[in-house]
């Protein structure tokens, strides 16, 4: 693996998967895998790939997701696809909406891949958005992304698209919070720690970490 390519909060890969439900540790398995990579603030690049979970799916799956068996049956197995998605990812650090939901099921399908690992650590944008919009009525992605006033014209539960919206209120969050709105200033680190802030506590925390360094 190489290393990081940067500490930056604006250089990341924001990910999302789409699974046969809610645990891995229950043997559920992922059905679909959607990133999108950042760098320097921007856009750069995405992955898309479904993933045949060697099972059929619940009705109740294929209605929420969008993503039906007949689609599952021709996509590749996992072992095929999570080597390319841990090449996508090297050197980067991760983001999802929910973190610890997504980093289980990564973490349990690279598990059964022994050449397929990574390095980078996990931000949680779900609980940074706790803090960063606190009035806002809900914290679903959906709900965010209405309230951040960022345009939307998909389809939500679908990986990439889920990913692609992430990334947009990453960015959005980042800017809420930077001084002058320069993101560079921002670590990957502070983004880490601000999620575990109290939230009567945001404001003095990024201003002695932000302003005053």
């Amino acid at each position: 693996m190489e290393a990081m390519n940067s500490t930056r909060a604006d250089t990341v890969v924001v990910l999302d998967f789409e699974t046969t439900g809610l645990s891995p540790n229950q043997g559920d398995r992922a059905i679909e895998i959607g990133a999108v990579r950042i760098e320097n603030g921007q856009i750069t690049d995405r992955f898309q790939e479904l993933m045949n979970p060697g099972r059929r799916i619940s009705g109740f799956i294929e209605s929420y997701t969008g993503i039906t068996n007949s689609m599952l049956s021709s996509a590749p197995p996992c072992s095929e696809v999570m080597p390319r998605f841990a090449e996508f990812i090297d050197g980067y650090n991760l983001v999802a909406h929910n973190a610890s939901f997504d980093k289980s099921f990564l973490d349990s399908e690279m598990r059964l891949v022994p050449s397929a690992c990574y390095t980078g650590q996990f931000a949680c944008s779900l609980l940074a958005a706790r803090r960063i919009y606190q009035t806002a009525s809900s914290h679903k992605l959906g709900n965010l992304v209405r309230h951040a006033n960022i345009p939307a014209d998909g389809e939500f539960h679908r990986a990439l698209y889920d990913s692609e919206m992430t990334a947009k209120l990453w960015l959005a969050m980042l800017t809420r919070i930077a001084p002058q709105a320069d993101t560079s200033q921002i670590p990957f680190a502070t983004m880490q720690k601000l999620s575990t802030v109290p939230k009567s506590k945001v404001q003095r925390f990024l201003y002695e970490t932000l302003e005053n360094g």
